[in-house]
């Protein structure tokens, strides 16, 4: 009986580690972060050079908050650089791991 709810335990929590959270900020870069928070259009043009031109990286703007996108992510939100998103995904430490991306 020990074992059964030993393995329930552990299947429950693999499965809460699985749910994806979501996040609604703003697609900004590496280089300028919490700088591009309010997505004007003068702000999508630096995030798209930074990212285009400059190598910078893109990230989440929360609420002041900066998260990394994971590396496999990251074409997810190449069409929304500078805008207002709501990203769903998984975190791990301080990146995100983008599962869907809409406006």
């Amino acid at each position: 009986m020990k074992k059964l709810a030993m393995v329930f335990a552990l299947g429950a929590t693999f499965s809460l580690a699985a749910l994806a959270d979501s996040w609604s900020g703003t697609v900004s870069d590496s280089m300028c972060g919490a700088q591009h928070a309010a997505a004007s259009a003068d702000d999508k043009k630096c995030v798209e050079g930074c990212i285009k031109h400059h190598g910078a990286s893109p990230v989440l703007v929360v609420g002041g908050k900066i998260y990394k996108i994971s590396a496999d992510s990251q074409a997810k939100v190449m069409d929304h650089l500078g805008d207002k998103v709501k990203v769903e995904g998984t975190l791990e430490k301080d990146t995100i791991t983008i599962t869907s991306v809409s406006i």
